[in-house]
């Protein structure tokens, strides 16, 4: 295996050059025959692209020979899409047909990167710049703007995605082509991703282990970085943006350029923010955060050889709120905090040969988490006063927590020769995780993990239909290491004195998890506007490193909880319905899910108590979760500039016992009024501004150990513009979040049990410079 591994990748980084094609043409207005000028030219396979300029021309060099789709998208126009055949084809004139409707995107996080409407599957996705639009503080706040995706919070600082009722564990996130790995089974640190440097993200509302393996059994939050300069171009770009609320800013400067093959990427950027404000005024001690971000990339491309490594290092400093306390607008946070550093480098590479590909990722990931807190032992000592402060700056200087998560993953995909209307992709993933303990606490022991996958996947294209289904094969080895009660844990050399934590023992562990899973899904198109699909899959979870061997008091939660080394792997199914509207001026959605989750994994009471916490075992149960979606947008003819946009979102977790699954979102309804104009003559060449209203229910379904949650409606707005600044661009955006700064709590806070508040109103200003 290692053998073919070399191989694979020494092929990989030698580039060797083949015959090479230029496609070049001319981009028109359908009803006037006149040219567009910045239409997007896209090959999504090659990730190779150029704009239209003044006439409508465009010219795209080193295609390789065989058979390839290409996008043309501009503002105000639909989309189209062609499979070309090159050498046959080395011209092409397109003319666009006007549309209100949004330009469509390559869906990345599906295997055959198709268009939405073209999808088996139906995926969400958003550019992340339209989100921050509408005032999110953090990459997670953005991505809970998407229907059916909402954030676990505590405070504004740390959010987890939650997909229809699942998170952690059951939710993959995959940044740079690699998934995420950052201890994410824990709710109380967020993603450690900037949204700085990220285009779009997409979601995938359902089991995708067929494509991610183990842990996407909820679903999947696919990250795209941004693209590179177009060929032989250069830009840069300056952006700060400013929040009322937290009286936080963040910034972030970017240059990137490219040759006809090479290409370079960089940027960097800092953001820090003070306790936030509720809506009764109050600011909740140390929600204060700030984080430092740097992406970069070199990218090399030629006829036949595509290679694209990135790295991205993030750094956070969060604060770990307990309490309404001294009301503060410091941005240094306090005791409780945590700091993270994660390195991500990633290296992916495509080779193409005659009339087929292969893709090869690799990803290495180091993730530092360390916890800062007040000594513990100050009152058992007895010292004196001086000898106390040393305790105390001793707390400070060394963290109470300290793992370091190093993953090195790995991807293989070869897309097969095209057999009449079927296309195929076979594949084999990996990971080797290894998990050291260097504080005085233990959440969970020193352990490695490895994961090997096995898959493949087929799409098959009609007039009418389009089907696609798979199968995968998984195994996961976890080992880990013994723990004594009151043992004492990994210390740096210049710690003196030693310190035991607080957890009792924890047995060896080394538990094989196995699981075939398969996927099959098919879309219809009842009429050229109304379209159907129906999606089957199956997913698995093995049970991570804290259900298996939790045996102590987590004081994040206030509990003490108890793993259970003999846990299954979670084992679900799920059953999607998709109907969809669409014309020019109208698009409606109905989506329909049901989940059947085996073996589901929760914590339950036991009655007893340990260092006066109550006791929570991890065990399993069978259960379900229902629900959906419902949206429509609304661009009436002829007030194209005008969107009406609503949309309707519910879930409901329950065990097999009847009893409701904790941490399940309320149901939710958004409408916006948004109003966006396009004009490339006129200064001020594209301006927009919206109201939207968000009504969120009362949350009475609820587990044995939560409590109801009110319902509330926020209001926000905002509004800017585009426009040029002599040869440079200027982009200026102001927006308001609960606007009427309503007190209210959510559902999914983590510091609801305390009574503690939601954000309050928060205006932010953004201004975006690009060179």
């Amino acid at each position: 295996m290692k053998s073919l591994l070399f191989s694979l990748l020494f092929i990989a980084v030698t580039p060797i050059i083949y015959a090479q094609n230029t496609f070049s043409g001319k981009i028109t207005n359908t009803a006037t025959g006149e040219p567009i000028f910045s239409a997007n030219i896209y090959f999504p396979e090659l990730n190779k692209g150029d704009m239209s300029d003044m006439d409508g021309n465009f010219s795209i060099a080193n295609i390789p020979n065989g058979k390839y789709k290409v996008l043309v998208s501009s503002i105000g126009f639909a989309t189209y899409s062609k499979e070309l055949i090159f050498p046959e084809t080395s011209n092409l004139n397109i003319a666009l047909e006007k549309s209100a409707i949004e330009m469509e995107e390559v869906i990345v996080s599906t295997p055959f990167h198709q268009l939405q409407s073209e999808n088996v599957m139906r995926v969400e996705r958003e550019n992340i710049a339209d989100l921050n639009q509408k005032g999110a503080v953090t990459l997670s706040d953005g991505i809970a703007q998407i229907a059916g995706v909402e954030s676990l919070t505590t405070g504004v600082g740390i959010g987890k995605p939650v997909i229809r009722g699942l998170s952690s564990n059951r939710v993959l996130v995959y940044t740079q082509g690699v998934r995420l790995e950052n201890q994410q089974y824990g709710d109380e640190h967020g993603l450690g991703i900037s949204s700085k440097g990220i285009e779009s993200v997409e979601v995938i509302k359902g089991p995708a282990s067929l494509l991610y393996g183990s842990d996407a059994i909820g679903g999947v939050l696919y990250l795209n970085p941004e693209r590179y300069a177009a060929a032989n171009k250069t830009s840069a770009e300056a952006d700060v943006n400013y929040f009322s609320n937290t009286q936080g800013y963040q910034g972030s400067l970017m240059a990137k350029t490219s040759g006809e093959k090479l290409k370079f990427l960089a940027r960097g950027g800092y953001a820090t923010h003070s306790d936030y404000k509720t809506g009764n005024g109050k600011r909740v001690t140390n929600t204060r955060f700030n984080e430092t971000d740097f992406k970069a990339g070199i990218g090399y491309q030629d006829a036949k050889f595509k290679t694209d490594l990135r790295y991205n290092f993030n750094k956070s400093n969060i604060g770990i709120p307990e309490e309404i306390g001294a009301q503060s607008t410091a941005k240094d946070p306090l005791l409780p905090y945590q700091e993270i550093d994660n390195h991500i480098v990633s290296l992916d590479n495509k080779i193409y040969f005659k009339n087929s590909s292969l893709d090869i990722k690799i990803g290495y990931q180091y993730n530092n988490r360390k916890e800062f807190e007040e000594h513990h032992h100050e009152e058992e000592h007895g010292t004196e006063e001086g000898e106390e402060h040393a305790l105390e700056e001793e707390g400070e200087d060394h963290p109470a927590l300290e793992m370091h998560l190093e993953t090195l993953n790995y991807n293989l995909k070869y897309n097969l020769p095209r057999t009449g209307k079927f296309e195929t992709i076979i594949g084999v993933q990996g990971m080797h995780q290894t998990n050291t303990n260097y504080g005085e606490e233990l959440l969970i022991p020193d352990a490695t993990t490895t994961d090997f996958g096995v898959f493949a996947t087929t799409h098959l294209h009609f007039e009418k239909w389009d089907f696609q289904g798979g199968i995968r094969y998984d195994l996961r080895n976890i080992d880990s290491k013994a723990v004594e009660a009151h043992e004492e844990a990994h210390m740096e050399e210049e710690h003196e004195e030693e310190h035991e934590h607080e957890s009792g023992e924890i047995a060896a562990l080394n538990n094989s998890y196995k699981s075939i899973n398969g996927a099959l899904g098919a879309k219809y198109n009842i009429t050229s506007k109304l379209s159907a699909r129906l999606n089957l899959a199956t997913g698995f979870r093995a049970p991570n490193l804290s259900e298996l061997t939790s045996n102590g008091s987590h004081h994040g939660t206030n509990r003490y909880e108890v793993g259970d080394n003999a846990l299954e792997n979670e084992q679900n199914f799920q059953l999607d319905l998709s109907l969809e509207w669409r014309n020019k001026h109208f698009e409606a959605f109905v989506n329909g899910f049901h989940n059947t989750i085996k073996d589901y994994i929760y914590l339950q009471p036991t009655g007893e108590l340990i260092d006066e916490n109550p006791v929570f075992q991890y065990t399993q149960n069978n259960a379900e979760l229902y629900g959906g979606e419902i949206g429509l947008h609304i661009h009436p003819h002829p007030l194209d500039w005008l969107h009406l946009e609503s949309s309707f979102e519910t879930v409901t977790g329950k065990r097999s016992n009847g009893e409701y699954l904790p941490l399940i979102p309320a149901n939710s309804i958004t409408n916006t009024f948004r109003v966006e104009f396009e004009d490339p003559v006129k200064k001020v060449y594209s301006k927009y501004a919206f109201v939207r209203l968000k009504n969120v229910f009362d949350q009475n379904n609820v587990s044995a150990f939560e409590t109801q949650t009110g319902g509330y409606g926020l209001l926000g707005a905002g509004f800017g513009g585009e426009f040029s600044v002599n040869s440079t661009k200027m982009r200026v955006g102001v927006s308001a979040n609960n606007i009427l700064n309503k007190n209210y709590i959510s559902h999914l806070s983590r510091l609801k049990p305390d009574g503690i508040s939601n954000i309050g109103r928060n205006i932010s200003v953004s201004v975006n410079w690009m060179l």
